[in-house]
């Protein structure tokens, strides 16, 4: 079967930002610093970094619509689910039923974040950043 050449990928980019968070517990909203970040080379997704004090960072992945989703009804499934806040601010709920954390954070910086991914990486074009090599060379073993 001849090969098609494959279009050359785009060159990878990526951007980080720090964003300021809350864990919102029974008894106080305690401050946790994170970094947003997005890779064209996982187009669909971002990342939130949550620095926590004297452990390993802990990393989310989120996919960067349904942020934008969130920000508008509640949305999601299993452990991560979004939600808006009544005083403009956004809700992340992560974890599974019964040990889940609650984090708020500024919805309309997020939104922002997810808007600038889509100027890098426009909404239906994620394919073209996608290197599918590794995968069909598997697949042809």
């Amino acid at each position: 079967m001849p090969q098609h050449p494959a279009a050359p990928l785009p060159a990878p980019r990526s951007f980080t930002q720090p964003m300021a968070m809350e864990l919102l517990t029974s008894d106080a909203a305690v401050p946790i610093d994170t970094t947003v970040g997005y890779d064209s080379r996982t187009p669909h997704a971002l990342t939130i970094t949550f620095h926590l004090l004297g452990e390993e960072p802990v990393v989310w992945c989120f996919d960067r619509e349904m942020i934008l989703t969130g920000s508008l009804r509640p949305t999601g499934d299993g452990e991560i689910r979004l939600r808006p806040d009544t005083d403009g601010g956004l809700l992340l709920l992560l974890g599974p039923s019964g040990q889940r954390a609650v984090v708020k954070c500024d919805q309309e910086a997020l939104c922002r974040f997810v808007r600038e991914t889509f100027v890098l990486v426009p909404q239906g074009t994620e394919d073209r950043h996608l290197d599918w090599g590794p995968l069909l060379a598997s697949l042809r073993r």
